[in-house]
């Protein structure tokens, strides 16, 4: 009509963002026209996904190199987006890694970058949001953890340890923002077909990589609280996995040469 208004775009940031979960969450929030702060480590697949994302609908995009262990650089990349979208509606903390690592065989150093990548960063991409949030009168914090925190797995213990660490911390988040205006949304991935796992020789109920974006930008925009992706089976397989006894998972002993 003449004399409106334009309509205001949304604006989401996402950490992670070059491949996997994050590329597909992306390329979803571009085709529904928002806003869309694409922050990771590889400058050149950020650069390449940022085309993709102007030419399939994405009002504005904004590619950051960051690495989020890199902690103070989390918050100036928050402050960037901020200042080119003017707001940020949904900020994802989704940046991950996850190898696999048998305790006690000298791989501390791997085990710490997994703890500081995909527990303490998303911890400080929340706290850093938080407050910008708050300030500009509410918005949504979206966390991705994984149904490895259910349990400690074999050769997944500092994955499964920060997947279920970041489940703690977002739950008492959501106890104290409850009476503020910010929406706390937490997804759990099951298998969902990403470089990260392909090398997995079981991966039940394995779904394509588009679907898992497709059903989590989804839930995203509905304002979930915590949800299973997908979610049927996991809503019951995940919580029947803490109750398997250590024996049916436990590697077989090694064999002594």
């Amino acid at each position: 009509m003449p004399g409106s208004e334009p309509a205001v775009s949304r604006s989401i940031f996402i950490t992670g963002a070059s491949s996997g979960i994050g590329e597909a969450l992306a390329l979803e929030f571009a085709r529904r026209g928002y806003d869309v702060a694409i922050a990771a480590r590889r400058t050149d697949r950020l650069e390449a996904l940022a085309r993709r994302l102007s030419a399939g609908g994405a009002a504005r995009v904004l590619p950051i190199t960051l690495d989020v262990t890199d902690f103070q650089a989390i918050d100036a990349a928050l402050a960037r987006a901020t200042e080119e979208f003017g707001r940020l509606d949904v900020v994802v903390a989704n940046a991950g890694v996850g190898w696999s690592l048998p305790v006690g065989r000298g791989k501390f150093d791997q085990m710490r970058r997994t703890i500081d990548t995909d527990l303490t960063a998303a911890i400080a991409t929340i706290e850093f949001a938080l407050p910008r949030l708050r300030s500009q009168g509410g918005g949504q914090i979206v966390a991705i953890t994984s149904v490895a925190g259910s349990r400690g797995l074999p050769f997944l213990g500092a994955y499964a340890a920060a997947k279920a660490g970041l489940h703690r911390y977002v739950q008492a988040l959501r106890a104290e923002v409850r009476h503020e205006p910010i929406t706390v949304t937490e997804l759990v991935p099951g298998y969902i077909d990403t470089d990260m796992n392909r090398d997995v020789k079981s991966r039940p109920f394995v779904i394509p990589l588009e679907r898992g974006g497709a059903i989590m930008a989804r839930m995203i925009e509905r304002g979930v609280g915590h949800r299973y992706v997908p979610a049927w089976p996991w809503t019951l397989v995940a919580p029947l996995v803490k109750l398997v006894p250590t024996r049916f998972i436990a590697p077989p002993p090694r064999r002594r040469s």
